[in-house]
């Protein structure tokens, strides 16, 4: 007894095959589009979806020794690019229909909480900081039915942000592992950039302030060296700016953690990779009597085999979806209350 899971939802093409009764994870595979859309600084939806109808047709070709035992086919659903999760939703409806098993819609944002659980059983209830290409989220799980948005973005992403600040300093996408490995060459107290909502009592998040005073250091110095921004500035500014996401998400999650009693503390989503953060709140959480929890390295950015363990909870609890209904459910950001 088998699941097939599908994850289209972005820029990475992933198939995987979970056993339903052991959570194990037969098959997982996962072709990424960063090498096509790096010269454009972030992803195009238009030739994302392309790349997706050539690369997951070329996954399922390996997977089909499987077919005999699938039980049900998942697939993301929302939120994402409407153009890319098209991409995975055709191909599941389609074997849904032609094996006759069951279809499960997945919340992208609900499987990235289930990365925690691949191969091993989950833990509730949960405080999760989710910090993701499109998402920064603090997400209270008390079990599979109930998730609440305890804090969220006002603007831009971790992700996003990191993403945006490499390329205003023409480094390449994605822009996550280049900030990270630039900052630990640089000095982090070089610029003094604010944190944000430093002195708000608002328990949200907000990056669009500290982006724009990257933006005008970048600048600044390029001015100061003949147009050209040096290796010293990229690192300095690298790892100045890191430090203030890092106050930043320490700041609001103090706040959370005062007020929530539940112990277990996880850290998801592709950002959630970046070690200098994951080093922090290890200090956090042990100020804090909290025990810290993340997904492997290998879970962190998108992927099918998080599909396929939500998909199994969903399996059990028969949270099926008639093909004909399923569709592409709007990316707009959720700004509070249940995680729909």
């Amino acid at each position: 007894m088998k699941i097939l899971s599908i994850e289209s939802s972005c820029d990475d093409s992933s198939i995987a095959i979970t056993e339903i009764a052991t959570k194990k994870l037969l098959f997982h595979k996962k072709i990424s589009q960063e090498a096509e859309h790096s010269c454009y600084g972030g992803v195009v939806p238009e030739l994302a979806s392309r790349l997706h109808a050539v690369a997951l047709p070329k996954i399922l070709q390996e997977t089909t020794e499987y077919f005999p035992h699938l039980k049900a086919i998942a697939v993301t659903n929302r939120p994402g690019l409407s153009v890319t999760l098209l991409e995975g939703i055709t191909m599941a409806k389609t074997l849904a229909v032609l094996l006759n098993i069951p279809l499960i819609a997945v919340h992208h944002l609900k499987a990235h909480i289930y990365s925690l659980f691949i191969e091993r059983e989950k833990i509730t209830p949960l405080l999760v900081l989710l910090i993701s290409g499109g998402h920064t989220q603090i997400i209270r799980m008390e079990n599979f039915e109930k998730m609440e948005i305890l804090a969220t973005s006002m603007d831009d992403s971790v992700g996003e942000s990191f993403d945006k600040c490499a390329k205003m300093m023409d480094l390449g996408y994605p822009g996550g592992p280049i900030i990270e490995a630039l900052a630990r060459e640089g000095d982090e107290a070089c610029f003094d950039f604010p944190v944000p909502l430093r002195n708000s009592p608002l328990i949200a998040f907000s990056l669009s302030g500290l982006k724009n005073a990257v933006r005008l250091q970048v600048e600044k110095s390029k001015t100061l060296n003949a147009g050209v921004l040096s290796r010293e500035d990229q690192c300095n500014i690298a790892a100045s700016f890191q430090k203030a996401v890092k106050l930043h998400l320490l700041q609001k999650s103090k706040k959370i953690f005062a007020k929530e009693p539940i112990r277990d503390f996880a850290i998801v989503g592709g950002a959630s990779a970046n070690l200098y953060l994951r080093e922090a709140f290890e200090v956090l959480c042990r100020d804090y009597d909290k025990k810290l929890h993340h997904a492997a390295m290998e879970f962190c950015s998108d992927n099918a085999a998080m599909v396929g363990r939500y998909a199994i909870e969903a399996y059990h609890k028969r949270d099926f979806i008639d093909p004909d209904l399923i569709d592409v459910v709007s990316t707009k950001k959720q700004q509070s209350g249940t995680l729909l």
